[in-house]
């Protein structure tokens, strides 16, 4: 039932508080109407002290005043009209199309904050996604469900990799229909454009849906934008029974917003001013992904965190490690190297990656070769520390060929450009050729059966 109120008590930056009120829920969309210029904008409750309400509004807070506001309660939650009409589409930060393809006309509309999977419902991710990005499928094998961040750094190339992955990334052995939703959170407009043209000119745009998000967006905006899109991939993977992966950038903009209204509300602030409940809100968030027994479709979640002055020790990257399932960490040295995708592997992970590799999933070779990569790498990096002590010409001829191993597995492994797009099959011969560089007895990892078949 709407409730209608004429006078504001306060208004704060975006936040607007109203007292006299009566059943007002927590969550519930909320109308605002300028009297005088008859513009209507959206709120939703964030905030309820006995008979008064604290009300966030998206869009520009410019103009209010106590007294010139017409508000409407709807008694509603925050909803969105999805049919399969917006594969193609764009729209920003609260669902509204900016395109020029018109309004999404549909039957039913979608509560934003989801509907919680039940956790006895879930299925366990199996299935490799192949992104045809070596260093990930061999090394850290990203899995359908499954939650697998970005950890990168300002200046670093994580949306050219998350555009390559939009691009090239298909499930193997399952024909079903594959779809994207791009959420862009606080992006400059270059930034946008790049993620558009790309699309566009890998002929993938008909399976995108885009929500955007501009730096110069009301933050209000930039809040709802994760959950929209997530409600999006949802619809399309469970009612659609499609396998959709969704693409998050930045979730760092993302934590800025929350800090920066929690410092609006007065709330004590926790670690570097963020809200205490960060954790629970960013879980709200990554556990959206995932699979339901006996349905069809599923959300494959690549969240891209901007690491402030690369500190991985950061509230926002430190949290989100404790929700998801791995990260995919990039580097700067490596970037200043001129190797791309610049991905860092020993501090990267998948996992759940053990339980989607070998015969049945990928090749039975996968494990031993991915363990074998990892080790001598390792290996590389205690040499190479070695070598700057005592110099490079005093290490043992075991230890130059791990020296020589190692820029091999960067400049050729790791790095393989933009528009290399290799199968499964392809990148574990080419780790088999790297490990033929070493010594047998060094190779530990692989099984005698192993090194017959393939060495």
């Amino acid at each position: 039932m709407k409730k209608e109120y004429l006078l504001l008590d306060r208004v704060h930056g975006s936040l607007v508080e109203l007292s006299g009120l009566h059943h007002v829920s927590y969550g519930e969309i909320v109308s605002l109407t300028n009297r005088n210029t008859k513009e209507v904008l959206t709120g939703r409750v964030i905030g309820i002290d006995g008979d008064k309400a604290t009300v966030q509004v998206f869009g520009e807070s410019l103009g209010i005043s106590p007294t010139n506001m017409k508000v409407v309660f709807e008694g509603k939650p925050f909803t969105i009209p999805l049919s399969k009409d917006i594969l193609g589409r764009t729209f920003n930060g609260i669902g509204q199309p900016t395109d020029k393809g018109g309004k999404i006309y549909a039957d039913e509309f979608y509560n934003v904050n989801g509907r919680p999977m039940n956790p006895v419902a879930r299925l366990y991710p199996r299935n490799f996604v192949e992104t045809g990005i070596s260093s990930i499928d061999a090394l850290m094998t990203l899995i359908r469900g499954q939650k697998l961040p970005i950890f990168s750094g300002s200046g670093l190339p994580h949306n050219e990799l998350a555009a390559q992955i939009v691009k090239q990334a298909r499930i193997r052995g399952d024909e079903g229909e594959f779809s994207v939703v791009f959420c862009g959170m606080g992006l400059k407009r270059e930034v946008a454009s790049y993620f558009k043209d790309s699309f566009m000119e890998s002929g993938v745009m008909d399976k995108v849906v885009m929500y955007l998000n501009y730096a110069d967006d009301p933050i209000m905006e930039r809040i709802i934008a994760p959950k929209c899109a997530l409600t999006a991939a949802e619809y399309l993977a469970f009612e659609e029974h499609r396998h959709v992966l969704v693409i998050m950038t930045d979730m760092t903009s993302y934590g800025e917003s929350l800090r920066e209204v929690s410092s609006q509300r007065g709330e004590v602030p926790s670690r570097k001013g963020y809200p205490g409940y960060l954790y629970s809100d960013l879980a709200a968030i990554y556990e959206r992904a995932g699979m339901i027994d006996g349905v069809e479709g599923s959300v494959t979640l690549i969240p891209i965190l901007t690491m402030p002055s690369d500190d991985i020790t950061h509230p926002i990257p430190d949290l989100t490690g404790y929700i998801t399932e791995g990260q995919v960490v990039l580097s700067r040295d490596l970037n200043q190297q001129g190797i791309y995708p610049p991905v860092d592997i020993l501090p990267s992970l998948s996992r759940l990656m053990k339980d989607g590799i070998g015969e049945e999933y990928t090749r039975d070779d996968h494990p031993d070769v991915s363990a074998q990569l990892f080790a001598s790498y390792s290996r590389v990096i205690e040499v190479r520390a070695l070598a700057q002590i005592i110099g490079q010409e005093e290490l043992s001829e075991e230890d130059q060929l791990l020296l020589q191993f190692g820029k091999r597995m960067e400049e050729e492994f790791i790095g393989q450009g933009f528009h290399t797009n290799r199968s499964i099959e392809e990148t574990l011969d080419l780790g088999w050729e790297l490990l033929r560089i070493l010594p047998e007895d060094m190779l530990t990892r692989i099984t005698p059966e192993m090194k017959e078949k393939y060495l």
